[in-house]
């Protein structure tokens, strides 16, 4: 069996809460040696963000996992001198400060290029690098609210409605910085060059923004919300409520699953009614209200189960975990006295490995330090000062 693709690429990681450390969590599992790094202080305060066994939280065990823990102190100038010696012998660094604070602590990019040409630098900032906005606070509302996203979700007449996944942390911060350090190590690995890697999640939000960029460009204004064809604007693609007060999500868009959809619920028809809008869409989704609120979620459930027309329920996180499909898949996984989800991208041949839990802080400091020839004697002084 091969081994897992990133093994031998090290990472120091400096960042914190949720948009970094789901970046390198799909690194560490891709097999990534990652290295946390965190301060004296407060550190990851994800640690302590909610319940979790022995006082740490599930949000901070699921996100740290198969990573390794080191503390250091990046103000004390033998703590920024020991990070520049990791640094010359790391694949990549990540972090999540604002613009401008690595470069102050003297461990920016430019500092660090100089020791290690190849060395992948990602800065994962709200905004990015540069423009007006680049040194704003900002959180995943924000972000965005700026990128047009958050103006488009929500039912029509009603106000815009927040999401519970974090379309700007996640879509932006995690997964935009993973294609950029991997784009990144393959061009360093292949020319003996590092880059500079700006992830800004507002951008990253804004580029996904498909469908109203579609509408502007092609009809020059941009659907209210809850009236975009895909958003409440076709009847063919919505979430119905059940006489349960359950929902099922509804979406035979394409004529042949509209035909089969009709056909399964008796209303041959409807089938004229494919791809309706205004008044029409209308009264077809007031249709399908009165007839999906007549029978409970498991009532449709069983209905559509094996009719192949993109009608399915609506579950809670706790129903697709234990949905066997989901269960077949691999997805939930017991591991650091919690459920957590399994890797999201599968390779053939990656082995499968027992997960290692997410670190306490510092918790292998003189170990990861061994490695880059820091003696005992050495570690013991730099405890003693508070470095380490």
């Amino acid at each position: 069996m091969a081994s897992k693709p990133l093994q031998g690429v090290r990472i120091l990681d400096l960042t914190r809460l949720l948009p970094g450390p789901v970046a390198t969590l799909h690194l560490a599992d891709l097999g990534a040696d990652v290295i946390k790094i965190e301060d004296h202080g407060a550190g990851d305060y994800a640690r302590t963000m909610g319940d979790g066994p022995e006082g740490v939280s599930v949000f901070y065990r699921v996100v740290n996992r198969n990573k390794r823990g080191l503390r250091l102190d990046l103000k004390n100038p033998e703590g920024a001198a020991l990070f520049r010696r990791l640094a010359a012998e790391a694949d990549v660094v990540i972090e999540s400060f604002r613009p401008g604070v690595m470069d102050k602590l003297g461990v920016g990019y430019e500092a660090l290029r100089s020791l290690n040409s190849r060395l992948v630098f990602c800065a994962i900032t709200g905004y990015g690098q540069s423009g007006p906005l680049a040194l704003a606070a900002g959180h995943d509302l924000n972000y965005i609210g700026y990128a047009g996203i958050l103006d488009q979700i929500g039912v029509d007449g009603g106000q815009p409605a927040i999401p519970n996944l974090q379309i700007g942390d996640l879509l932006g911060g995690a997964m935009s910085a993973v294609m950029g350090i991997l784009a990144a190590l393959f061009d360093a690995r292949r020319s003996g060059q590092g880059r500079f890697v700006d992830v800004s999640m507002s951008d990253a939000a804004l580029a996904h923004n498909l469908f109203p960029l579609f509408a502007l460009q092609g009809s020059g204004s941009v659907p209210e919300r809850g009236r975009d064809m895909l958003s409440g604007g076709d009847a063919g693609y919505g979430v119905y409520a059940t006489a349960d007060g359950r929902y099922m999500a509804v979406a035979p868009l394409e004529r042949k699953f509209w035909d089969l959809f009709c056909d399964t619920l008796g209303q041959p028809r409807w089938k004229a009614r494919h791809g309706a809008t205004g008044a029409e869409a209308r009264a077809m989704r007031a249709e399908l209200e009165t007839l999906f609120a007549s029978q409970p979620q498991s009532y449709w459930t069983e209905k559509f189960a094996r009719v192949d027309c993109c009608v399915t329920p609506v579950l809670t996180v706790a129903e697709a975990l234990a949905h066997p499909h989901f269960q077949a898949r691999g997805m939930g996984i017991q591991a650091d006295g919690i459920t957590q989800y399994g890797p999201p991208v599968r390779l053939s041949d990656m082995p499968v490995e027992p997960v290692r839990p997410a670190p306490a802080p510092g918790e292998h400091g003189q170990a990861i330090l061994a490695e880059f020839g820091v003696t005992a004697e050495e570690w013991q002084r730099l405890q003693n000062l508070g470095v380490v």
